[in-house]
């Protein structure tokens, strides 16, 4: 694998403002007096955002920033669905749902949880977000008191588990300004947000599951990796979610500072687009998938911290297939061939069919500091094989690769299994209907067992059903699976307490959290 040089960076003094001196929070009822002494905590993340409406806010953030909350949440360890601001919830046949909600707890501008703005705010999420609406199924909505009952348009055992989307967060959907100031039932209630570049926000003294003991939390945003370094090792920040990885090591040897890292349910994928003419041919995406040197960028780009990947789900999940050795197939001679059966020939250094070069766009973004240098390899590999491949850097990968064509590859980073199952990642990425379908896959075959996953209850069934969609996926190159990365996050060990990196990425910002 020939890895690129990579230019170095000159860091100008604007390019850590994400990460300054936090202002002091607003005062409020909702939140505590605030004082220079406030026990404050200040994390940098590694995703902007301009709204924090959480019915459509991709990147999650009044969740993670422990602004909302969801009915049901994920139980990491044991992968199943736990209570949260829902009691218990039950059905009988799969399509009529009752849900008890809690009793005792309040918005962060004291307004009481009920059936009724439970209801209003489900209501507005799927009225938001047409992945939500597919993702949830609901028919109908009824509220008497603090129970819920919810009839989906057909039989769905899974309903529950997909209440755990950041997108289903509970707020208080009668506030005037969602999208700058949304009011939930988190430990922390919003004081300032400025878009992409901060939140600051002040401990919620009616919080039902135990008030925090910070005074306040400062939630920055800087996509640059080495930024995010650079601002924990000045002391500017606490916490920093994936930091660079060439920096780990400079990191770790300073005194108090802790480097964890996780396994987490994520992939780094190289998505097909379906629409485009070459892309069609099954043996021009096994050409593609075999130039990926999985091992290489695991080693090079991540030092080590993940994992190489055939198929979407890690290898320890209970309904992750257990693929054949494919070493065989991959590299640049199995990519050639698979090329040649295709009809393209290698000459004078161009690989053409009918005197047409093969000439690829390769979509990338920043944020995940990864995907680009994996762009750069595999376009230096495909050049060995006559290939060209044009590098295209986009800010939003969602919103551009669902409203543009104009692509062939995209380096993308996705969660498989945020809620513990693998019928989300296989709902949202092939169905026809599903929310990260960005390759336009429509394969009857591969929807039908999806749609006979909705239906079926059974743990083992599901697991069956599961293995047999990524073993179709991986049979017909739907898309190719680069790595699992750790999740990686460095704080202060001499100040913080209580921080959790967890696996779904979700849970961040807690009641929990302390400083020393």
């Amino acid at each position: 694998m020939l890895l690129p040089t990579l230019a170095s960076l000159v860091l100008t003094g604007g390019l850590l403002s994400a990460c300054g001196s936090s202002s002091q929070p607003n005062a409020g009822a909702q939140g505590s007096a605030q004082a220079s002494t406030d026990k404050n905590v200040h994390f940098l993340y590694n995703f902007a955002t301009s709204s924090l409406d959480p019915h459509v806010d991709s990147s999650y953030v009044p969740l993670r920033a422990g602004i909302t909350e969801t009915l049901v949440r994920l139980d990491e360890d044991n992968l199943t669905v736990a209570p949260w601001l829902a009691e218990s919830w039950d059905s009988e046949d799969g399509q009529h749902w009752t849900i008890d909600l809690r009793d005792d707890i309040t918005f962060q501008n004291g307004k009481p949880m009920t059936g009724d703005s439970v209801k209003a705010s489900l209501e507005r999420a799927l009225k938001e977000n047409v992945a939500i609406q597919n993702a949830l199924k609901i028919e109908s909505i009824e509220a008497e008191g603090d129970k819920l009952e919810i009839t989906t348009t057909q039989p769905f055992p899974e309903f529950a588990s997909e209440l755990v989307n950041p997108n289903t967060a509970i707020i208080d959907v009668s506030e005037p300004d969602i999208v700058n100031k949304p009011i939930g039932t988190g430990p922390f209630a919003l004081d300032t947000f400025t878009p992409g570049s901060k939140l600051e926000l002040s401990r919620y003294d009616g919080y039902w599951d135990g008030v925090s003991p910070l005074d306040s939390i400062t939630f920055s945003f800087n996509e640059d990796a080495n930024a995010r370094s650079l601002a924990l090792k000045s002391g500017q920040v606490d916490i920093v979610y994936r930091p660079e990885v060439e920096s780990l090591d400079s990191l770790k040897a300073i005194a108090g500072m802790k480097v964890e890292s996780t396994s987490t349910f994520r992939v780094h994928q190289m998505t097909m687009n379906m629409e485009r003419d070459s892309m069609q041919d099954l043996n021009v995406r096994k050409a593609m998938d075999a130039l990926i040197d999985r091992q290489g960028i695991v080693d090079t780009i991540l030092l080590g911290y993940g994992e190489a990947a055939i198929g979407p789900f890690l290898p320890s999940l209970p309904f992750a297939p257990k693929y054949d050795n494919t070493a065989s197939d991959a590299g640049s001679e199995a990519a050639v061939k698979h090329l040649e059966a295709a009809g393209y020939k290698l000459e004078n250094g161009v690989m053409a069919k009918d005197g047409k070069p093969l000439a690829l766009t390769l979509l990338t973004y920043s944020a995940r500091a990864d995907l680009p240098l994996i762009a750069q390899v595999f376009q230096s590999d495909a050049k060995q094989i006559g290939i060209d491949v044009e590098i295209r850097q986009i800010d939003t990968p969602e919103e551009y690769m669902a409203s543009n064509r104009d692509w062939d590859l995209a380096t993308y980073s996705n969660l498989t299994a945020p809620r513990g199952d693998a019928g989300y990642y296989l709902n949202a990425t092939y169905h026809p209907k599903g929310a990260l379908n960005f390759s336009g896959s429509e394969d009857p075959a591969l929807t039908a067992i999806i749609d006979e996953l909705n239906l079926t209850v059974a743990p083992e069934k599901r697991a069956k059903l599961a293995e047999q969609a990524a073993n179709y996926v991986h049979d017909n190159v739907l898309n190719s699976f680069v790595l699992h990365p750790g999740t990686i996050v460095a704080y202060n060990g001499g100040k913080i307490k209580n921080w959790i990196t967890t696996r779904s990425e979700y849970y961040m910002i807690t009641n929990k959290l302390d400083v020393m």
